[in-house]
């Protein structure tokens, strides 16, 4: 007997949203939350369990998909920001980002996701650090614009004094 395929379409994004496709990956996952997910090429390669804290066995060595979405929107966003820098002519090469991911049950139902991210460059006044923070949400990380209005992210910003 073979597998028969459907499809499940989210709405088209409205034409701000459309993409001109530069790079695609992909990953895949089996046994959920208490499995293993890999990246086609196998550089990303983790076994998964849900964290005690949920009920889960949250086992040695193993990490959560919040986890990977923490490392790869903190990743994004020092592009985005090291890039409206370079729009700025100031080098924010330096810039730390370190994201923390928050799972929990939603009132509409279901679970929903928040995110804090800190930002730290001690080598860039405060204000322009949190310039190019603001500008790198708004215009510039694909993940910020896959998540707005979608999630609660609050910004910490520590530049120099």
């Amino acid at each position: 007997m073979s597998a028969q395929q459907s499809s499940v379409n989210s709405p088209a994004p409205d034409a701000g949203n459309m993409i001109q496709t530069l790079f695609t990956t992909s990953a895949t996952a089996q046994g959920g939350r208490n499995g293993h997910t890999q990246s086609r090429d196998g550089l990303v390669s983790a076994d998964l369990s849900v964290p005690k804290a949920m009920g889960g066995p949250g086992k040695p060595g193993t990490t959560t998909p919040e986890d990977l979405f923490a490392a790869g929107y903190a990743a994004c966003f020092g592009g985005a920001i090291d890039f409206v820098g370079k729009q700025k002519q100031t080098n924010a090469v330096n810039a730390t980002v370190t994201c923390s991911v928050s799972i929990g049950p939603r009132a509409g139902g279901g679970f929903g996701l928040a995110v804090k991210m800190r930002v730290e460059d001690a080598t860039l006044p405060q204000a322009v650090l949190a310039a190019l923070v603001q500008e790198a949400h708004d215009k510039i990380c694909p993940y910020s614009h896959a998540t707005r209005n979608n999630l609660l992210i609050e910004f910490e910003v520590l530049g120099a004094a």
